[in-house]
């Protein structure tokens, strides 16, 4: 009986002192072996590892890309002395673990701050070349692409490469937002009310000159009308000549008879008139006939 607990022990012994020996790497990470603090071996390729029990321990670091996220927009000065608000972001790996650990003692914390002073001194360097239009939109590629190219180069010495520097968002201040749109505002309006003026000014142009062509074509037509209503006078005229050069008496019997019927159209006209009255001829001359 006591030989079976011997051996159970010795096996369970055995099993405790070959999980001490051992460590796997998964392929997201890498790991440095110490011996008694110092690094002795990194081991970056996956799969199962032996090291020395109570001797040597390991440390594990993530070989994956990592985001570093700014927490709050940092304030830089363009060129103009005008301040701006830069909210960004940054792509990195470790990619020496012995470096990484001996510079920043494999704190991902500590190794943030520094890759975000190393980004944020470059960004101060940058926009203070640039004007604020092109910090926005004219060059923000380009800077984006030289903060990339000299963070990575300051930080190769921490072991940590920088694969990418975003700026998210850059934005003015509130209180120069504010100033730049009331200016913005102002000139939108003065532009407003020259092209307004200008309106105006055009309109009235064309009022007058439309007004003018209708004078003009009023009086062309009045003009038109008077010689039509002439050559019209001067017709009737001549033919109303023609037939009393042909018949006066008729036609001085015809007009007084047009005369009648004008003048008494209506059965309340009254007319006094002399019996001997020249309008009443040919009442005369037709009561001489049948008397």
């Amino acid at each position: 009986m006591k030989k079976i607990t011997y051996v159970a022990v010795g096996f369970f012994i055995a099993i405790m002192m070959l999980a001490a020996s051992t460590f796997t790497v998964d392929q997201r990470e890498h790991a440095i072996v110490f011996r008694l603090g110092e690094i002795v071996s990194i081991k970056k390729e996956p799969g199962l590892y032996f090291k020395t029990p109570l001797i040597e321990n390991v440390r594990f670091f993530d070989n994956r890309i990592l985001t570093l996220n700014v927490q709050e927009a940092d304030r830089f000065i363009t060129s103009e002395k005008k301040n701006v608000l830069v909210d960004s972001f940054i792509k990195w790996k470790i990619i020496d673990p012995a470096k990484y650990y001996v510079s920043v003692k494999g704190d991902e914390i500590q190794a943030e701050r520094r890759i975000s002073q190393t980004v944020n001194d470059g960004l101060r360097a940058e926009f203070g070349k640039r004007t604020i239009h092109d910090v926005v939109s004219g060059e923000r590629t380009e800077i984006m692409q030289i903060l990339t190219e000299r963070a990575d180069r300051d930080l190769r010495s921490l072991g940590i490469q920088i694969l990418d520097v975003r700026l998210r968002r850059v934005d003015l201040p509130k209180e120069v937002s504010e100033s730049v749109y009331q200016r913005m505002d102002a000139e939108r309006k003065s532009v407003a009310n020259e092209l307004r003026s200008q309106g105006f000014a055009a309109s009235e142009k064309i009022r007058a000159d439309a007004e003018k062509q209708r004078d003009i074509i009023v009086a062309e037509a009045y003009k038109e009308a008077q010689k039509l209503k002439g050559d019209g006078d001067a017709k009737a005229a001549e033919i109303y000549a023609n037939a009393y050069g042909k018949n006066p008496e008729f036609y001085a019997f015809y007009r007084s008879v047009e005369a009648y019927k004008n003048s008494f159209k209506d059965k309340s006209d009254v007319m006094v008139l002399e019996p001997t009255s020249d309008f009443l001829k040919y009442f005369r001359s037709s009561k001489k006939k049948k008397e």
